[in-house]
């Protein structure tokens, strides 16, 4: 008689609870704390990345139109270095880079995420997929960029491009070395991602710290990215056209081969010409995302707000697929030949947006997090939800606050019957 009947702020009480969480998950997405073109470029790198993998593509020529999808290969994951670089500078402190105790930590963490990636790295390496997998050699990235932390916006430009014009003849010098040849040179190769060498690759890495220490949420920044960077781009194609270098360093001499400017050729017209398209993608994004683009674009937005969820997602799924189909993972031609290339991106943009309105930050996103915070204990100035290959949050204001590396991912062209090589 006397049964108590739910009043009807019980009764709307789960549904306002529902509605405060799936809010704070849109706001993590879309709020002031986040850069939306920062994720935006992300995901269109790791969509790049898919297209590089998936798709038998030509060798990019500028005057072909016919050839401009292989504007795919070797920039994507540049562009992932690049952003990793501008994460880099963002969690150690955007314009101002922190100090004392509060840089200490951030370093500490960067070193424990470095680690995992290597880890992680390792383990899809494992799985046989033809794909040379770029997380090792991301982790190595990350460590040589953290001495670098607490330098100015100008002293890191100059040194991208003193190390641009350098580091293409130490790191074809070394490629050139017998020692790759033998089994031992092999292990190590996949060990630190040779196929990115560190020696050049950090050039990209410190350009992007770079432009986080420029102030990558200011409209003078983001456009001179778009004016610097084409320009440094079309340069690069001009005297690549003029001189006529060759296609890819394995039927070059050691000169020739540090002027090469094809996709993972390594040589300074791709680190200069790739490089400035990296610094132009970043630019655009950050500007198209300044309209209403950016709502437009959410669905790639939400994938690069967890770049190492889908770079290890796509990676795992090729290798559970081709294991059911051929029963080898390593059948680089036969799994193209399935044309998976759609289904894998409409499944990565459907499962990221969801994810991200729903549950917030990427799995992997958030153990790496947590994984660091464990090992590495200290004040929180992270701000909470965002995501990256490195798991610090990807937003940030331009005042110190933080974001997160994306992971590059490998694109390669063919190297051997059956196997994705540099």
């Amino acid at each position: 008689m006397n049964a108590v009947r739910s009043t009807p702020a019980d009764e709307v009480a789960p549904p306002a609870a529902t509605r405060e969480w799936l809010a704070s998950r849109w706001e993590r997405l879309n709020g002031p704390a986040r850069i939306p073109g920062v994720d935006l470029a992300r995901g269109l790198a790791v969509i790049g990345m898919l297209a590089a993998h998936l798709f038998t593509i030509d060798r990019l020529v500028w005057a072909d139109p016919s050839t401009w999808a292989g504007v795919v290969q070797g920039r994507s994951s540049i562009l992932f270095a690049t952003l990793a670089g501008v994460s880099i500078g963002l969690v150690t402190g955007a314009r101002t880079p922190y100090e004392g105790e509060r840089m200490s930590t951030a370093r500490k963490r960067l070193v424990v995420r470095a680690s995992l990636l290597w880890v992680l790295g390792i383990l899809l390496i494992a799985t046989g997929t033809p794909i040379v997998v770029i997380l090792p050699a991301y982790a190595i990235l990350f460590l040589l960029a953290i001495p670098l932390t607490r330098l100015t916006a100008r002293t890191l430009f100059v040194l991208a491009g003193a190390l641009a014009l350098a580091t293409p003849v130490l790191a074809e010098s070394i490629d050139r070395l017998p020692f790759w040849d033998g089994d031992v040179g092999e292990i190590v190769e996949m060990a630190l991602g040779w196929r990115y060498p560190f020696v050049s690759w950090i050039t990209f890495v410190v350009a992007g710290l770079a432009i986080a220490r420029a102030g990558v949420r200011r409209t003078r920044v983001q456009v001179w990215l778009v004016v610097a960077g084409g320009s440094l781009a079309v340069l690069s194609a001009v005297i690549d056209v003029a001189t006529g270098s060759k296609s890819d360093s394995r039927s070059a001499t050691l000169w020739e081969s540090i002027w090469l400017a094809g996709a993972h050729t390594g040589g300074i017209l791709e680190i200069v010409g790739s490089g400035g398209f990296a610094l132009a993608a970043v630019g655009i994004c950050l500007l198209v995302c300044r309209t209403f683009v950016v709502w437009i674009v959410l669905p790639l937005r939400a994938v690069g707000s967890m770049p190492l969820t889908a770079y290890v997602a796509q990676v795992l799924a090729w290798a559970v697929v081709a294991w059911l189909v051929f029963g080898d993972p390593g059948r680089l031609f036969a799994f193209r030949s399935l044309e998976p290339f759609p289904a894998f991106t409409i499944g990565i943009l459907i499962a990221c947006t969801i994810w991200a309105l729903t549950l917030g930050r990427g799995p992997l996103e958030w153990v790496t997090d947590q994984v660091a915070r464990f090992i590495v204990p200290g004040a929180s100035f992270w701000t909470a939800g965002s995501p990256g290959l490195a798991s610090p949050p990807a937003s940030s204001t331009d005042a110190p606050s933080t974001a997160a590396a994306a992971p590059p991912a490998p694109s390669a062209p063919e190297a051997g019957p059956d196997r994705l090589e540099r």
